[in-house]
């Protein structure tokens, strides 16, 4: 069974700082693109950043210059460093990664269960 992991979320005062893990775990032949989703309240869920296999990056507009995408493909992770944290960054933050499971099979999305960050001003 493949799974994504969370880990790293919390309380922060505004202007603080976590750092959000992601571990792919179980049968995997290739991880393609991993990324970090979060969905507010009442909003969509939307992309915060993502990170190819070969380190391309992208971030949404909201948290250029203050979050940080990184991966360890020997380990199967990609972690989320969150600078400067604002209110509105408050939101349940979902690992994503695109995955082969074996020579036989198509890529898949799948997604982590989720991991609360709450921002208080």
């Amino acid at each position: 069974q493949v799974q994504l992991v969370e880990s790293g979320g919390g309380l922060v005062q505004a202007g603080g700082s976590l750092r959000l893990s992601c571990l792919a775990s179980g049968s995997i032949l290739v991880i393609y693109n991993m990324g970090w989703y979060r969905q507010a309240p009442g909003k969509q869920r939307e992309l915060v950043a993502r990170i190819s296999s070969v380190g391309s990056t992208n971030y949404a507009d909201s948290v250029k210059g203050r979050f940080t995408i990184t991966r360890d493909n020997g380990k199967r992770t990609v972690s989320l460093q969150m600078n400067n944290l604002e209110p509105e960054d408050t939101a349940v933050y979902y690992c994503n990664a695109d995955m082969v499971r074996s020579a036989y099979q198509m890529s898949q999305d799948y997604w982590g269960q989720g991991t609360q960050v709450t921002v208080s001003s």
